[in-house]
């Protein structure tokens, strides 16, 4: 290699690592924007509980929906030791007030779809406040026992059923 070539290689080395350096901050900088604002929810808006038997399939960054538009999203969950009912915290968002008398179950988009909190709303005037909960909810059902209930036929113990009685002799 000539003497201009080397000169020349040596020259681009540092723009590189600084470029390279640049990248690596930039990638650094998005996923800390992804890891610690995930359950932030926008960070506008107000926020909700529910309490619920059951949460499977729930986690951080759920989606809120009503009336099938993401209106919210689950921000943190926490297990009640006395009751194990489980606490989801909702962040909603600031131009959706629920009614009081709303209901929220958890569902999924479709057999193998995503699981997400459906809000189906009341008919009440008053609207949830800021902290406030949904009292009417209906946590995860669980899709293999209805299979099995299906594929049994209903029956929902190991019991076989009673044995037919005689007939009764002709008059």
């Amino acid at each position: 290699m000539s003497a201009a070539g080397q000169a020349k290689s040596s020259a681009g080395a540092p723009s590189e690592t600084l470029i390279g350096l640049g990248v690596v901050i930039a990638a650094l900088a998005i996923g800390a924007l992804i890891y610690f604002g995930k359950g932030m929810g926008g960070g506008s808006g107000y926020d909700l509980t529910v309490r619920l038997a059951k949460a499977d399939g729930l986690g951080v960054g759920t989606e809120v929906r009503l009336s099938g538009i993401k209106v919210g999203s689950v921000t943190d969950m926490t297990l009640d030791p006395n009751t194990f009912l489980v606490t989801v915290h909702m962040r909603m968002d600031p131009q959706v007030q629920v009614p009081v008398d709303s209901s929220i179950l958890v569902t999924s988009a479709g057999l193998l779809g995503s699981p997400y909190l459906s809000i189906t709303p009341g008919g009440d005037d008053k609207m949830l406040p800021p902290g406030g909960a949904i009292e009417n909810a209906q946590g995860s059902i669980d899709i293999m026992s209805l299979v099995g209930r299906f594929a049994t036929g209903g029956a929902t113990s190991n019991t076989p059923p009673p044995a037919p009685q005689a007939l009764p002799d002709g008059p």
